[in-house]
Order: structure tokens, then C-alpha cells, then sequence
């Protein structure tokens, strides 16, 4: 993809830009990503979708990749965005959805997976092999790893037919964080030595050029890597550049490839803007912006009690706990409390899981009736210094009107806006 492919080519030639990936499902992020970029005349929009969210058997939100990108296309279409300045990428693709499958079936359903991404327009494919499966091995060897990923990456060349030069582009690499942040109290991390970093490009260079797959080698961007950054339920590790110096250096002389950073999510503006200078250029965000979204939620929430009547409210806040509690399959295996520390974890934590649950029935019935009450019982000003301050500046500024889409759209641009300034330092 073109448009990628020049973008960390101007990174390698040495100017501080970068990539920012916003990998969600949820209509209001993907509205204040196109609104956002809108705003600043941002060069192109990436939005990813991951293997158990978005697959062949529905995923987790019931779309297959078509789907997935018609959904997509049309809120941009709405908004206004350029279709051609939309890139969508899979994050990892590879059998992580089927793991309970013999290594055989669930690569040929990856197999699968990868075909219909690359053919439904995806063009960001990141190849993530790096699962066990219910008859191998715990930790898979590296090398089972890379050929798993050439396989694939074979797969997804015979799927593409279209103009060469928008031919798919690819991310390995499999030092990535737990998806949705750590399960675990964390305080440090241990950051990918230099040598292990390039004896994983090593090892998928020589076996994509044994697999005739030196062309689509050319198209590898980026390596994912643990820079030392991640989340746990309730704390931030925070990037320290001075612990990746040395792998930030080891990256410089490898030709078009850069570092991917997986959960960068929550880090401070200062440190994402640290990573896409030591050459993490790819900075994915996911919780981060579905956690924004719930803070705008639980704010208009608490709006609508100062405002509404008692037995007109949504009660959106507690409908949303008591289908969690009612349905605990998303979150049983991460949060262990119980009673009010329970409430707090499901609510609050870092890892968000609350996300899994917008969809729900119900609680999309209560958001409905969340914004009908507050089209009808307009908030006054104070009220939205008060539980949406960044909101409130944008209305003073006229850039948000007071309807509750956009005043969420509002506060999740404030998360964009870090992501916006690491990788765009000079806009």
C-alpha cells in the first residue's frame, strides 16, 4: 500500500514521522478518527481490525472482513472522509482464534482468514504465528513461527490481484503484549534485546525468499517488538527510552523496515512522542480510545442525573454493570474481585473489556434513550465543564455542538490529538 510504504520510507530517510493505528470496532471511535483526521487534513486514516474480532466465522462482532470494510466505509462516507485516504489492516492474523484446534485445522482456517482480508480490500496484514496450538509445543519455536508466516504470506499473495503497486504490505514479528492489555499487576518490563529483534527479521527473510517470497519481503514494513510499554488493570508502564536505546539503534540500518509498538495505549503524550522518534513508528491504539469513549459515556451519564427526571433516565451506567455481571464470558479470565472492587475493575480498568458490550441489546437501548434525554434536556455549560472539560472547550470553540455525538466524538479527539502530535511533530 503506497501510501504506508512512503510514509516509513520518509521515516527511514530520517525525518520524525510516524503511523498512528487504530484498531476498534465501535461506530463512535471510527466517527472521531474520520473527524479527527478531518480536522487536521490528515494524510491517510489506518483502522484495524483483529483476527478474533473480524474473521470468516464472524468474530466477536459478528462481520466478516466485507463487512467489516463496508462498515467502515460507511461512516466515512457520511462524514465526508475520502475513501482513498482510508487504509484498513488485520492485526493478528494467524490461527490465534482457533488455538484449540490441532495446528493443522486452525492454520487452514487462517488460511482462510488471510484470503478474505486481502480480498476485501485490507491492505495492512500484520502475520502473527506466534500462538500454540492444542497439539504443539509451549512457546512454539521461532523458527515454526516464521514458517507459519510465510505460509500465510503466500496465501495472501495468490489472493491479491490487483495494481502491483497497492500489493499488500506486512508486519511480523511476535514479542507482542497480551491483546487488551496484561492480566497481571505489572511495574517493569523487559524490553527486546537488538539481537533477538534481528534474528527474527533473519529468520522470515531467508524463509520467504525459500518460499519465492522475496517480492512481498520488499513489502515488510515493520517488525512488532516490546519497546517496554503496557497496561495492566490499573497502572501504566511507563516507555523509558533510556532501556531501548539499544534497540532503537539495531533497527536504523535494516532497509524499509521500522518497529511496530503494540499497546501504547494510555502512555503520555511526551512518551509516544519519544517512541516514533526512537523509530517505533507505528504506534497501535485500541483500549485507549474505547476507555475514552466510556469516560464520555459514564460523564453524560452523570449529566443526565443532574438533569433528567428519576423515571425518565436511562440509567445506561447500571444497565451496562448488570448485563456484564449477567454475562461474564468477556471478562471471568481478567478480573478476580469481588462486590464493590468487582464494580470498579469492570467499570474501570485499563484493559477495557467493558467494549466487548456496547453491542449488547439492552445497553444499546439505554445509549438511545442516553441521547434522546439529552437532545431533549440540552446541557447547560457548566454542567459540561464539569464532566466533559475537553467537550466544553470544543463547544466555547464552536468546533463540537452541544448533541451527545458530538460532544463523545470531542472527547475521544483528545486521545487522537497525542497520537496526532508523536507522529506528526512538525504539522
Amino acid at each position: 500500500m503506497e501510501m504506508i510504504r512512503n510514509l516509513v520510507a520518509e521515516h527511514k530517510s530520517g525525518k520524525t514521522v510516524g503511523i498512528t493505528s487504530i484498531c476498534s470496532a465501535h461506530p463512535l471511535v471510527i466517527e472521531a478518527t474520520f473527524a479527527h483526521a478531518l480536522g487536521r487534513d490528515a494524510e491517510f486514516v489506518l483502522i484495524e481490525a483483529t483476527s478474533n474480532q473480524v474473521n470468516q466465522d464472524g468474530g466477536y462482532t459478528g462481520m466478516l472482513p466485507a463487512d467489516f470494510r463496508a462498515f467502515v466505509e460507511g461512516i466515512a462516507d457520511r462524514l465526508g472522509y475520502p475513501r482513498d485516504r482510508l487504509v484498513l489492516g488485520g492485526d493478528h492474523l494467524g490461527p490465534n482464534a482457533w488455538t484449540a484446534l490441532p495446528a493443522d485445522q486452525a492454520m487452514a482456517k487462517a488460511e482462510v482468514m488471510i484470503a478474505d482480508y486481502v480480498r476485501a480490500g485490507f491492505s495492512k496484514i500484520h502475520l502473527d504465528c506466534s500462538m500454540s496450538c492444542a497439539d504443539d509445543p509451549t512457546p512454539l519455536p521461532e523458527r515454526t513461527i516464521a514458517e507459519r508466516a510465510a505460509r500465510l504470506c503466500r496465501v495472501a499473495e495468490d489472493a491479491y490481484t490487483g495494481d502491483p503497486a497497492r500489493a499488500p504490505v506486512y508486519v511480523i514479528g511476535t514479542e507482542v503484549p497480551v491483546p487488551g492489555g496484561a492480566a497481571e499487576d505489572l511495574d517493569t518490563l523487559a524490553v527486546t534485546t537488538p539481537e533477538s529483534a534481528l534474528a527474527t527479521l533473519d529468520m522470515h527473510r531467508a524463509l520467504f525468499a525459500e518460499s519465492g517470497l522475496q517480492a512481498a519481503w520488499e513489502r515488510v514494513i515493520a517488525t512488532v517488538v516490546q519497546p517496554g510499554v503496557e497496561f495492566d488493570h490499573m497502572k501504566v508502564v511507563d516507555y523509558d527510552p533510556d532501556a531501548a536505546t539499544a534497540l532503537s539503534e539495531a533497527i536504523v540500518p535494516v532497509d524499509h523496515i521500522v518497529f511496530e509498538a503494540h499497546s501504547t495505549d494510555y502512555q503520555s503524550a511526551r512518551a509516544l512522542a519519544a517512541l516514533v522518534r526512537d523509530h517505533f513508528a507505528i504506534l497501535k491504539v485500541g483500549p485507549g480510545v474505547t476507555f475514552a469513549l466510556r469516560e464520555a459515556l459514564w460523564a453524560l451519564d452523570a449529566i443526565e442525573r443532574e438533569t433528567v427526571p428519576a423515571d425518565q433516565r436511562a440509567n445506561l451506567r447500571g444497565t451496562a454493570i448488570a448485563r456484564m455481571k449477567a454475562e461474564p464470558g468477556n471478562w471471568r479470565k481478567y478480573y478476580h474481585e469481588s462486590g464493590d472492587a468487582l464494580d470498579l475493575q469492570l467499570q474501570y480498568s485499563l484493559s477495557d473489556r467493558i467494549r466487548y458490550y456496547w453491542p449488547d441489546a439492552q445497553i444499546a437501548a439505554a445509549q438511545a434513550v442516553l441521547f434522546d434525554n439529552l437532545r431533549e434536556h440540552v446541557p447547560p455549560l457548566p454542567l459540561l465543564s464539569q464532566y466533559l472539560p475537553v467537550a466544553y472547550a470544543a463547544v466555547r470553540a464552536g468546533t463540537a455542538t452541544l448533541d451527545p455525538i458530538d460532544l463523545i466524538v470531542a472527547h475521544i479527539g483528545a486521545t487522537l490529538d497525542a497520537y496526532y502530535g508523536a507522529c506528526n511533530p512538525n504539522a
